[in-house]
């Protein structure tokens, strides 16, 4: 019997600089290699929000090495779900993914102390959909 391919999340922002970055650095954590997880931006910056990176370290997630990738349409086919945090219409759609908005503040420009909430809200969504996805 074949083996199954584990489900595939694209977690979608602007920069890929924080919310996207936290996201899948949560669902990488929590879920291992039960599935594959990507993170791309419409525009992607730089580098991690710095104010990003210290929220997950104090939470034991080390996203210190991650770097913002471009969104491609690639990624998007690879994934059976996307996940868009305010990138709006630059998210191509395919037909047969399912798509999710999460509707979260943008961390960017902030210190640490407003990026916890924010951080804290996005490991609620993913422990959420991983029970939805891989339980």
């Amino acid at each position: 019997m074949p083996e199954t391919a584990p489900p595939s999340v694209l977690f979608v922002c602007v920069h890929n600089a924080g919310r996207s970055q936290m996201a899948a650095a949560f669902l990488t954590h929590l879920a291992g290699d039960r599935v594959q997880v990507r993170s791309a931006g419409s525009a992607p910056a730089d580098t991690v929000n710095p104010a990003v990176a210290e929220a997950l370290a104090e939470v034991g997630i080390d996203i210190s090495a991650e770097v913002p990738k471009v969104l491609t349409v690639a990624a998007v086919q690879a994934s059976d779900v996307v996940i868009t945090m305010g990138c709006g219409d630059t998210c191509p759609v395919f037909p047969g993914k399912r798509y999710l908005d999460w509707q979260l503040p943008d961390p960017a420009g902030r210190g640490v102390d407003a990026v916890r909430p924010i951080r804290d809200e996005i490991e609620r969504r993913v422990r959420t959909l991983l029970n939805e996805i891989a339980p």
